[in-house]
């Protein structure tokens, strides 16, 4: 008995389709389901929650001011994440330049070449030209002086 593992053009549509409503599903309103929220989802509930308190005993005051604070520091804390992330990348693009000219052994598989840094490529994972070949900077095992 051979078992026919190719799939015809309709059961390619069918499964395409299948999977493309499967997809449409996860995505609401254009975005994608998280685990996490954000500032965005943070606002969100602030003004649905305003919207919908009952009127005879609305919000305090003092709990407003308390939840625009937390607003407010959610910001900051996702602004001071990207940049931190922006002087990672230009400290790691600056170690990478520091190189240059300078003699390194770098690991590649198991064995290990040495060479002197030919050129560096900058950005958020830098790398170096040794001998030709581009290696990552995680790759490198030991910088001599020159």
């Amino acid at each position: 008995m051979e078992i026919n593992t190719m799939m015809s053009a309709a059961e390619k549509t069918q499964t395409t389709l299948a999977v493309d409503t499967f997809n449409k599903s996860l995505a609401t309103n254009g975005r994608q389901a998280s685990q996490e929220l954000g500032k965005d989802d943070f606002l969100k509930l602030l003004i649905t929650q305003l919207q919908n308190q009952d009127p005879t005993s609305p919000m305090e005051n003092t709990e407003f001011i308390a939840q625009m604070a937390q607003f407010s520091s959610l910001e900051q804390m996702t602004n001071m994440s990207t940049e931190f992330t922006k002087l990672a990348n230009m400290l790691n693009s600056g170690e990478a330049v520091s190189l240059l000219g300078r003699s390194v052994e770098v690991s590649s598989g198991e064995s290990s070449i040495s060479g002197v840094v030919e050129a560096v490529t900058r950005g958020a994972n830098p790398q170096i030209k040794v001998n030709g070949m581009l290696y990552s900077m995680d790759q490198i095992n030991a910088v001599y002086g020159n």
